[in-house]
Parts: C-alpha cells; sequence; structure tokens
C-alpha cells in the first residue's frame, strides 16, 4: 500500500504516532479502564504505544478491529521473526520483551497448517481430561490449602491458594512422581517471578519437562505428556517440552489471575455477590463477567503485520508488533452496549480466531470448581483491609492482585469422598471438544472415588505441607 508522503518521508518509526502511550512501568496498573477509554478517544480502535522506551508498537482496543485483526493470518502473523525491532537491533537482550515475544516451535508462534497440525495435538490432548476428575481433584487441592491455612481466621488468598492451586493440580495432569512437585513449584514460581535467576529456573524446567517426556516416550502413561507424545500428528520430544512449557506458564497465570479477579469482586462489589449468593446468576455466568469486567491477562503479544495496511484508521507498517488489548476491546461500547454482562461469552478474553486459547474449557471448570468450594467450605469469607487498598502487579499483560488478605470464622468440613465407582467418560474425536452428550467409552483418565480419592487427598496435602514448611 502507499503510505502518506508527508509519513513516509520522514522515515522516522514514530511518524504519525504522536502521543504514543507507554505500556510499561506502574502507571500500566492504575486505572486501566479509564486508560484505554482515554486512549480510544484520541486515536481511535487502534493506539500508538510504546512496549519499552524506543520500542513502538500498536494496541488494539476496538472490539472489530480485534476480530479482523485475529481472523486474518496473510496480513497480522503469529511468527514473530517478522519483527522489525529485534531485525533492526533495538531489542536489548535482557528486555523483558524477549521471553513474551521471542519465537518457539509451538502453537503460538506459527500460522496456517503448522498451526493447524499442533493445535490439533494440544487441543486433543486437553480434550481428553477427564471433567469429574478435574473437579474431584481441583475441589482436594482447594481443600488440602484451605486447611493449611491454620486456626486463627486469616488468610491472603493471593500467595495462599490461587498462586498455588492450579500447579497443584498441574501436577497431578503430568503424573509426576511425588517427590518431583516441590521441585516444579520452585521453578515454574522462579520463572513467573522475573528474578535475576529466572533464565537458570527456565532452563532447569526445561530439563525437568525433557526427563519426563523421556520416561513418557519409553513408558507412555494415562497422563497428558504420553498424550501429546502419542498424537497420530507425531510430535517431536523438542515440540512436546516447548508445549509443555506453553501450558505450565501461559495456562498458569490467567487461571490464576481468574480466581483472584472473581473473588475480589465477591468481596468488594455487593451486586455481584448478592446475585450469586443469591441464586440470580450461577458461578459460571459470575466468571463470564469477570472475563468481560477484569480479564486475567489484559493484553497479550501478538500479531506482526507482514506487509503495510490500514487497521483501525491507523498506517500499519510491515514488520510493526500490534498487541491485543483484551480489556481495552472488552471495554468498547460497540461490544455490548448497556447490556449485561453476566452469561454472556461473546468477550474477547480468550483472544479469537484460529489462536484462541485451547485451554479455554479445563481453565474454567479449576476456577468455577475454586471459587464453589471457597463459598461452600468459608461461607462468610470477608475482606481484611479496606478495598482501596488492593494493589496491582505492575504488569502490562496481567490483571493480577498483590495480595487478598481475608477474615473468616466459620469453616464447613469438605464433602466425604463418593464410593468407589467404574470409570466411563466421553471421548472425543480429533479436532472436537467433549460434551455431555458423547456416547460414554471408557476413559483414559480414571475417575477417583473411595480410596483413589483419599489417596489423591492425601498426596496434595503432602504437597502443600511441603509448601507450608512443614
Amino acid at each position: 500500500m502507499t503510505v502518506p508522503e508527508h509519513l513516509a518521508a520522514s522515515g522516522c518509526p514514530y511518524a504519525g504516532r504522536p502521543g504514543a502511550a507507554p505500556l510499561y512501568g506502574p502507571a500500566v496498573s492504575d486505572d486501566p479502564h479509564g486508560r484505554y477509554a482515554r486512549m480510544r478517544a484520541e486515536h481511535g480502535p487502534v493506539a500508538p504505544i510504546e512496549l519499552e522506551p524506543g520500542v513502538e508498537g500498536w494496541l488494539v482496543i476496538g472490539y472489530q478491529e480485534m476480530l479482523d485483526l485475529t481472523r486474518n493470518e496473510q496480513l497480522f502473523s503469529k511468527d514473530s521473526r517478522h519483527w522489525r525491532v529485534p531485525r533492526e537491533g533495538r531489542l536489548r537482550a535482557d528486555s523483558p520483551l524477549v521471553p513474551m515475544t521471542v519465537w518457539r516451535p509451538t502453537l503460538q508462534s506459527v500460522d496456517g497448517a503448522e498451526h493447524h497440525r499442533l493445535s490439533t495435538a494440544v487441543g486433543d490432548a486437553l480434550g481428553r481430561i477427564d471433567h469429574r476428575w478435574l473437579r474431584e481433584t481441583t475441589e482436594a487441592a482447594a481443600m488440602a490449602l484451605i486447611e493449611s491455612w491454620g486456626p486463627d481466621g486469616t488468610a491472603d488468598l493471593v500467595v495462599q491458594f490461587t498462586r498455588r492451586l492450579p500447579l497443584l493440580v498441574f501436577t497431578q495432569l503430568l503424573d509426576l512422581p511425588e517427590e518431583e512437585g516441590p521441585r516444579l513449584f520452585a521453578l515454574i514460581t522462579g520463572v513467573v517471578d522475573s528474578t535475576a535467576d529466572s533464565q537458570r529456573a527456565a532452563a532447569d524446567l526445561a530439563a525437568l519437562l525433557a526427563a519426563l517426556v523421556r520416561q513418557r516416550r519409553e513408558r507412555p502413561g494415562d497422563d497428558l505428556v504420553s498424550w501429546l507424545l502419542g498424537h497420530p500428528v507425531g510430535l517431536t520430544d523438542e515440540e512436546v517440552v516447548h508445549h509443555l512449557v506453553v501450558i505450565l506458564i501461559a495456562g498458569n497465570e490467567p487461571t490464576i489471575n481468574w480466581i483472584g479477579n472473581t473473588v475480589r469482586l465477591l468481596l468488594t462489589d455487593r451486586r455481584f455477590r448478592s446475585s450469586l449468593t443469591g441464586g440470580r446468576s450461577t458461578v459460571a455466568d459470575a466468571l463470564d463477567e469477570v472475563l468481560w469486567r477484569d480479564p486475567p491477562v489484559q493484553n497479550f503479544p501478538g500479531r506482526w503485520a507482514t506487509s503495510d495496511t490500514v487497521l483501525g484508521g491507523q498506517y500499519i507498517s510491515a514488520g510493526d508488533i500490534l498487541v491485543l488489548g483484551l480489556a481495552g476491546a472488552n471495554d468498547d461500547p460497540a461490544a455490548h452496549g448497556t447490556d449485561s454482562l453476566s452469561g454472556n461469552r461473546a468477550h474477547l478474553a480468550w483472544g479469537a480466531g484460529r489462536h484462541v486459547c485451547p485451554a479455554k474449557d479445563p481453565a474454567r471448570l479449576i476456577v468455577e470448581t475454586a471459587i464453589e468450594t471457597l463459598l461452600h467450605c468459608l461461607p462468610d469469607l470477608q475482606l481484611a483491609v479496606p478495598a482501596h487498598e488492593l494493589t496491582w502487579r505492575p504488569s502490562p499483560w496481567s490483571r493480577a492482585l498483590v495480595s487478598l488478605p481475608v477474615l473468616y470464622s466459620s469453616f464447613t468440613p469438605p464433602r466425604p469422598a463418593p464410593p468407589e465407582r467404574t470409570a466411563w467418560t466421553p471421548q472425543p474425536q480429533p479436532g472436537s471438544a467433549p460434551t455431555d452428550s458423547t456416547p460414554p467409552d471408557p476413559t483414559s483418565t480414571p475417575r477417583t472415588g473411595g480410596s483413589a480419592l483419599s489417596d489423591l487427598r492425601r498426596r496434595l496435602s503432602s504437597l502443600v505441607g511441603w509448601w507450608s514448611g512443614r
């Protein structure tokens, strides 16, 4: 396309981008909804941003523009090797953008037929997770955490619940040896916390997973690793390791934040809590409202323009990065107007197009079970500090609280384990998602019951005990 002469003449990457807003620093967590509204008023549905000093990009905050972006792989690729900033030597080797944008052989970094191959394998493997088993495992993990809090009736739900629950579930999905659970926790925490040791933690995590993949290649089991290795598309060991990292890191953080943001609304929004506890909405409906109002990932990189084009009235140059403004697009007045958000699943919290998050169904079940267990066990849960004292992590990507201190006085014991039963579950066809109407076939993830559920609770309690220093 032809770029207007006055823009092309300058040769500057910021040409035509006055008022670019920084997408870094503490300010990104302060009033994000007001921030996106101001950006929309000044620039329209696609706004110029700085990802770090000297690194320009675009934030897509229009609902329709987000759909246009994510549905057009020819113009907007997931392959970060199109990005001109690293090619021009303008991205520091130690930049925090590197882990978020580096190319890897995963479904997050490829398009077309290769994306279809990888996403089919990951989607089918995740689709084999038995939903009853996942619910029972999540409930057992939640109970183990709650029971570890001690007798004083106080807890920090971020530190002691939301950041630990998904990892407990993942150890069971991977069928890790019990003694490896603490090491997995420590490594994932080291990677996510972005400390000086993050690169070493990432290398050690990859080594742990590579060893696990080699073991399952020789001795397959009924677990996520074995299902990925045994898929007909023929993933290599390296591809399986990379996708396990994606599932453990990229899948863990949104689940953590979704639980935390839902509990925050329960404790600070009277209408939200009364609608849920009064039976006017279900937990599932409430979770969708949270995805509209405070999605766990507020921005996500990204797409890279393969040629010069126009989007949302902005001139996009080949090699530009476009960041998916998930929270901003959900705020677009054109998306839902004044309609109720409860039960509305047209939000863009999971992305859109071919690259929609493949783990959204297991994540929903984990979060739903976590919230139901909290409400069942701690019916008088309340915030321990004024709502305005809660602080958010200064991340341009995640929408996550630093802490969520709570008080409670009553505790309802867990439900007793059900009697042992025969394991049956729907088996999805390749490329399909499991549904309740699918005829039952033998499951490859046994449903827990009786002694099996008691053993699961024992193992999870042991891991929680390690985490709590007991």
